[in-house]
């Protein structure tokens, strides 16, 4: 199987540690079944514009048709009866197909959440009965909703006094992290692993505690607020770190995590020599300036006696 190709480049980044990564789709998009708009009379494909891309007609919606592409630009064509056919009978029931335990379900598989709540007086004690069961067992039911004419496979858990249904994506849909591109026989030494974990150690807190603002809704919001004050809008890049080399930023890191303060930018060997110089020559610097006003001092005094005496 070919390896996945990146769709974006980068860093992860906690205090100096700084990591070079590429991020890949783990969901395979090609197992999905994608219908474009067709125009109905020429069978070409619509676009946003509503305009026809085989013969520059602006359709209405009555034009329209949708078109399955099997190869380059060649559809099958679906009427709405042909899909209605297709349509599959909502019975309105989640059937619970079996009981697993959270740690089955691997992350890639979740999509969607929903909270699910009791219809009525009537539902409030069973569904409080299948909240507190779920919770005391630690296992989540699976089964199979019908929503928007697709069968999903749902998982049904127990979130705080009530019950949170995910849909999930199909196992085949999801590929494998043996498909990304991993640098094989990289192996850690106990002192890496060791300053690695202090740092993680360091670093801990609550998800409550952490604070997850929005940034991008919020400059949004900021931007659309400026034009509407007729103000002029600029834009802030972010200044990048320098990167340094692992054990480096992970001893500064601890140290400034432990002691509360911001590590050091920057972390070599020469450069905490040369700041070391630095700071010794700027000493030296300063104990000569105070002898030298000393010496002058003393001269002056004694210059000022010879006068008052003469």
């Amino acid at each position: 199987m070919p390896q996945l190709r990146s769709i974006w480049k980068g860093h992860i980044r906690f205090s100096l540690v700084t990591i070079p990564i590429r991020i890949y789709n783990a969901v395979d998009t090609g197992q999905s079944i994608r219908f474009n708009q067709i125009h109905k009379e020429c069978h070409g494909r619509v676009g946003y514009d509503k305009k026809c891309k085989k013969c520059d007609q602006t359709v209405v919606n009555d034009d329209l048709v949708k078109g399955f592409q099997y190869e380059p630009d060649q559809y099958v064509i679906f009427e709405k009866d042909d899909l209605e056919k297709l349509k599959l009978k909502s019975t309105k029931v989640i059937d619970i197909e079996g009981f697993v335990d959270a740690d089955e379900i691997h992350p890639t598989l979740y999509d969607s959440p929903y909270y699910a709540g009791p219809d009525g007086d009537v539902a409030a004690k069973p569904y409080a009965l299948l909240g507190a069961a779920l919770r005391k067992s630690g296992k989540m039911g699976v089964g199979k909703l019908v929503l928007r004419d697709r069968e999903d496979i749902v998982l049904i858990a127990p979130h705080e006094e009530g019950i949170l249904i995910y849909k999930m994506r199909y196992p085949k849909e999801v590929r494998k992290i043996g498909d990304v591109p991993l640098v094989a026989g990289v192996k850690t030494n106990k002192e890496e692993l060791k300053l690695a974990s202090s740092l993680v150690d360091s670093m801990t807190t609550s998800f409550d505690k952490m604070k997850l603002d929005n940034k991008y809704g919020d400059a949004v919001r900021e931007m659309v607020q400026a034009k509407v004050d007729g103000k002029e809008i600029v834009a802030l890049e972010e200044e990048e770190r320098e990167v340094v080399d692992i054990m480096t930023a992970l001893k500064q890191s601890i140290e400034g995590a432990k002691g509360g303060k911001k590590p050091m930018t920057k972390a070599s060997g020469k450069t905490a020599s040369k700041s070391a110089k630095a700071v010794s020559k700027s000493k030296a610097k300063s104990k000569t300036k105070t002898k030298a006003k000393t010496k002058a001092t003393t001269k002056i005094k004694a210059k000022m006696k010879k006068r008052k005496t003469a």
